[in-house]
């Protein structure tokens, strides 16, 4: 595709909201494969192992797309081995290391919400750490609203557990900073090396590292069967199609303009876990209606034209 075309809004968003519904599948397919598996929630290094293969298995993926497509061997030089080093270390390993276990300690539709404040993070951090774009008072408005949905969704009792954990919820919350911090990343490695084999080899690096974690604390996958098997595969094919249509994203885009459309992933998130989880009572009560339509609001505030 034209990179020109790339820039385009209704582009940006059909691709994001692609990204973003295989993203909202993930929690509660990453639950179903934990029940598969029979990896307890107190189970930590056999869901980082889980998180191991699954990325290992995205980075070949990508990397033999890229290949096929390129219709030669296309191997990582220096360049990207170090950009991509960087990229995993804040992406596949900080991200998901503490996605796994916070995912296993919390409920899917409340991951799932929170999952969505690491889009906010990265446009703080494209604004006021790394300065590729400006701040407006429309984007920081959009911030506490995003900022106030969390809350929200943390003090409805009635709705949603009101305690915090940090096995649970902390280690959600720790994830999407380390997203936020791998969004702005990519969008500034993306310029001078490709995007696709960044993703791949970022993905494959970061993979290994988890497994070799979780092996080297206890982990191991017991009781594999097709079902489960499936469920790996599902969760390495959806890394590999939707990190890879982020990163060309970012790559033509400024980080604000992609990353807001990362905000209907919370809402993909509730609608997935409450049909495959079987949460409907509590993704549609009042916390999280309430919680959802600050994130909506958030998204429209960002996302306004200035007038």
């Amino acid at each position: 595709m034209d990179s020109r075309r790339l820039t385009k809004t209704w582009i940006v968003a059909v691709l994001a909201c692609v990204c973003c519904m295989l993203w909202g599948s993930a929690i509660p397919v990453i639950k179903t494969g934990y029940r598969l598996l029979e990896v307890e929630a107190s189970d930590t290094a056999s869901q980082i192992v889980f998180a191991g293969i699954r990325f290992t298995l995205a980075g070949v993926l990508v990397l033999l797309f890229a290949s096929v497509r390129e219709k030669k061997i296309l191997l990582s030089d220096q360049m990207v081995l170090k950009d991509a080093c960087v990229v995993c270390l804040a992406q596949t390993v900080g991200q998901y290391f503490f996605f796994y276990i916070g995912v296993a300690n919390t409920s899917g539709v409340k991951s799932g919400i929170l999952n969505g404040l690491g889009n906010f993070i990265a446009i703080l951090l494209a604004c006021l750490i790394f300065r590729k774009e400006r701040l407006t008072g429309r984007k920081l408005l959009g911030c506490i609203l995003g900022f106030a949905g969390v809350v929200v969704i943390n003090l409805m009792g009635n709705s949603l557990d009101a305690g915090f954990s940090l096995s649970g919820e902390g280690c959600v919350l720790i994830s999407q900073f380390a997203y936020g911090m791998s969004t702005v990343l990519i969008h500034i490695f993306s310029k001078k090396v490709s995007p696709v084999v960044l993703s791949g080899t970022q993905f494959f690096i970061g993979g290994i590292i988890l497994f070799l974690i979780g092996i080297g604390m206890g982990g191991h996958l017991q009781h594999l069967s097709v079902p489960a098997i499936a469920v790996i595969l599902y969760l390495a094919v959806l890394s590999a199609v939707a990190y890879t249509l982020w990163s060309v994203l970012l790559t033509y885009n400024e980080v604000s303009k992609v990353a807001i459309f990362g905000f209907v992933n919370p809402l993909f998130s509730v609608i997935l876990s409450a049909l495959i989880l079987g949460e409907v009572q509590q993704a549609f009560q009042l916390g999280s209606l309430i919680a959802l339509g600050l994130v909506c609001v958030g998204i429209y505030v960002v996302n306004a034209p200035e007038k």
